[in-house]
């Protein structure tokens, strides 16, 4: 497909994205939650009264450990999954070649319960007797509601995770790194990060770019709004 052509697929109503991979979910994760984890850190040590030099240390600390974690824990999740769907499937492939009859019968009579003819239900779960690795790859779907041949990658999971939260995280500190010392600043930078990634996530859901922009930027607000009252209330007990 060439660039040219390419508005016009994702125009297109049967054109379909792939959200098979594996890759969406800790990428919008990943970025949301570095942009949110940060602001509301920022916030939080912020308004309890720390000077700019120790909150660009704790943000750069937040970041990199929230970074590790988000990997970490995307790793072992999916990688978790993967092998839950392992082993189900493995399951089924010794039902299959144990009791290839009864799976036929019993995949026949949930397409029957879904409208189709009993002699084409009956009729298409035999057929696929006489082929193992589809009649695996079909009764995984119908009776597990897993691809067995579509499983996400713990490693493409993990290094998105840790580059989105990354890149998500260090945005509320730019105005910082560049010397500012404004708190309002470099929350305004982040809600800026947040109202962008949420427009510019929209695009794989069709939500209008406004609204889905809108969203998150009033929930990063919310989150930022509540950190900085905690901070401010614990450096006014501390003070007193």
């Amino acid at each position: 497909m060439t660039a040219a052509e390419e508005p016009a697929a994702a125009l297109d109503p049967h054109h379909h994205a792939d959200v098979s991979g594996g890759w969406l979910r800790p990428a919008v994760f990943g970025a949301m939650d570095g942009l949110v984890t940060n602001i509301g850190l920022i916030a939080g040590v912020g308004g309890g009264g720390l000077a700019p030099k120790n909150i660009v240390l704790t943000g750069l600390a937040g970041l990199v450990a929230g970074a590790i974690s988000m990997g970490l824990g995307e790793y072992t999740s999916v990688k978790t999954q993967n092998e839950q769907v392992e082993a189900e499937v493995d399951k089924e492939r010794r039902e299959l070649a144990r009791n290839p009859a009864a799976e036929a019968e019993e995949l026949a009579l949930r397409w029957i319960d879904r409208g189709l003819p009993e002699d084409l239900a009956r009729q298409v779960a035999d057929a696929l007797r006489r082929n193992p690795a589809e009649a695996l790859r079909i009764h995984a779907r119908e009776e597990l509601g897993v691809d067995p041949d579509s499983t996400p990658s713990p490693w493409v999971a993990a290094a998105l995770s840790f580059v989105c939260f990354s890149i998500g995280g260090v945005v509320p500190l730019l105005s910082y790194l560049f010397g500012s010392t404004s708190l309002a600043l470099a929350l305004g930078i982040g809600g800026v990060g947040l109202f962008i990634a949420g427009a510019m996530f929209s695009r794989f859901t069709r939500r209008h770019w406004f609204v889905s922009g809108l969203r998150q930027l009033v929930l990063g607000g919310l989150a930022a709004g509540a950190t900085y009252l905690i901070g401010n209330l614990i450096e006014g007990s501390i003070g007193a």
